[in-house]
């Protein structure tokens, strides 16, 4: 009988309402459904983060190529073409004194050389060819000279060795940078989970809202009913009616965020903002253990720590040996072997040639300087002491972190679960409590009651689907592994498939 009263209340009511549940009807019409797979795929091939990390790897990659040529031989073409000049200049003269004399010529210089580096020892060997040309206006003459061939070298000696040290670490910059590019796209993925399950947080509040609206409409035809019927009391009365309002509140201040959440995720994927989206919830998470051992074998491996750190302390011994070689003594021993002739005719110089060999050796020796070279040696011993500290608390902290992330990740899997199983019994302790409370069993109380606890079961699942994934983020870019498919990570930057 109680039944039947039930229907009969909700059909009167009806009659009263028709129109009322139109205020909370959402358009579904030309909307995109996006996955979280989807949101990082986006992510990855539209956000403009991702465009800044493309460039900065493609930096480093001409910082590379740029190396490496420099261990090649270079041939280059230098000279003045012309020199003009027309000045009074000091001429010595054959007794030794000087007069002043007005010279109008034009000089004209080349050299062709072919330079090649021995970064092992920081030697310089060259191979040249030098032409020198002489118009004097004021005697009609034209002399040439030059050296059709010679060879020599540059050796410093106990000086710091630049070639010798860069080969040690331009190296380890490169596979930094390498390695920093793939954590740079995993960072990317965790950005767009984060923007992602925000979103989905708002969506899920705003369906709440929605969905609470409706029923507290539903509800306060029914207390209207039973309002006339003498069925129900004043005070409760005001209290279905102030539970309408409160939803309404809910549903606009719910809104506001999503719309916030919408544009925030949009702009950061590359979308259309003019595009009407739903997120689905990602409920197919990987779920499995992973061996902190094996997580923290990949971590050393994979991530740029590895030889940054390794880069670090090479550069703290360079700085520790240029201090060094820079404070104490200096030489530079070169030398050079070719032939030379000079003529009044371009081809002379090529005839007849003579001899021209140089040896040389230049001495630098500070002698006093006020214990700035001492100091300049004790400052980068404790700077190299320092990075050796720093090293070796960074890398232990580094390893903490990953064993800690592996750790919480492992437990997730249980309060998932849990978050699970509480949202399906809040689910359905709010429907009883619905029929219940419309058939008069219980009050308006129990009901807020009811739908505070359901409300809070659904942010919490939600909360733990989002601490699952984004831990699952966070282990992948500490460790540059997918633990998924048990490979390394490794993505090719667009940007140089067209120039390697």
């Amino acid at each position: 009988m109680r039944k039947n009263v039930f229907f009969l209340l909700l059909l009167i009511a009806g009659l009263y309402y028709p129109s009322t549940a139109q205020d909370v009807t959402i358009d579904s019409s030309e909307i995109v459904k996006l996955t979280l797979d989807k949101v990082v795929e986006m992510a990855i091939m539209q956000s403009p983060s991702m465009r800044y990390y493309q460039n900065r790897n493609v930096n480093y990659f001409w910082r590379w190529k740029n190396f490496k040529a420099n261990f090649r031989p270079m041939l280059s073409v230098s000279g003045d073409l012309p020199n003009y000049q027309v000045a009074n200049q000091p001429i010595t003269q054959p007794d030794g004194s000087i007069e002043f004399k007005q010279i109008s010529q034009l000089r004209t210089t080349t050299r062709l050389a072919l330079t090649q580096i021995i970064p092992q020892s920081g030697t310089t060997l060259y191979g040249a060819s030098s032409l020198y040309r002489v118009q004097d206006f004021n005697k009609n003459t034209i002399e040439w000279s030059g050296s059709p061939f010679y060879i020599g070298f540059v050796q410093p000696l106990f000086a710091y060795n630049w070639w010798k040290w860069a080969r040690k670490t331009e190296p380890l910059i490169y596979e930094e940078s390498q390695k920093r590019f793939i954590e740079d796209v995993e960072r990317v993925s965790l950005s767009a989970a984060i923007r992602f399950f925000t979103y989905l947080r708002y969506q899920t509040n705003y369906n709440l809202a929605a969905s609470n609206l409706k029923n507290s409409i539903d509800n306060l035809k029914i207390a209207e009913v039973k309002r006339r019927l003498g069925q129900i009391s004043e005070n409760d009365f005001s209290r279905i009616q102030l539970s309408v309002l409160n939803a309404k509140k809910a549903l606009n201040n719910s809104e506001m965020s999503l719309k916030n959440a919408d544009f925030e995720l949009k702009s950061y994927i590359g979308m259309n903002q003019d595009t009407k989206i739903e997120l689905i919830i990602p409920l197919n998470m990987p779920l499995f253990h992973i061996d902190p051992d094996k997580a923290l074998e990949e971590t050393l491996e994979n991530r740029k720590e590895g030889p940054e750190f390794q880069r670090r302390l090479i550069e703290a011994d360079r700085d520790l040996t240029r201090a060094k070689r820079n404070t104490g003594l200096r030489t530079t021993l070169s030398g050079s072997y070719g032939t030379s002739q000079n003529s009044d005719y371009f081809g002379g110089v090529y005839k007849d040639t003579e001899k021209q060999q140089m040896l040389k050796l230049s001495l630098n020796i500070p002698i006093l300087d006020w214990g700035k070279s001492a100091s300049a040696v004790k400052l980068a011993e404790s700077r190299r002491d320092l990075v050796l500290y720093g090293v070796e608390r960074e890398k232990l902290d580094f390893e903490r972190e990953v064993i800690v992330q592996v750790e919480r990740f492992n437990l997730l899997k249980d309060q998932l679960e849990t978050a699970r199983e509480a949202d399906k019994v809040a689910e359905n302790g709010y429907k009883i409590a619905l029929k219940r409370f419309q058939n008069g069993e219980i009050s308006i109380t129990d009901l807020n009651i009811s739908l505070s606890e359901r409300e809070s079961a659904k942010r919490d699942y939600i909360a733990s689907i989002e601490s699952y994934w984004r831990s699952y983020y966070n282990l992948r870019i500490l460790t540059l592994y997918d633990f998924v498919f048990n490979q390394k990570i490794f993505y090719t930057n667009p940007s140089l498939v067209t120039t390697k």
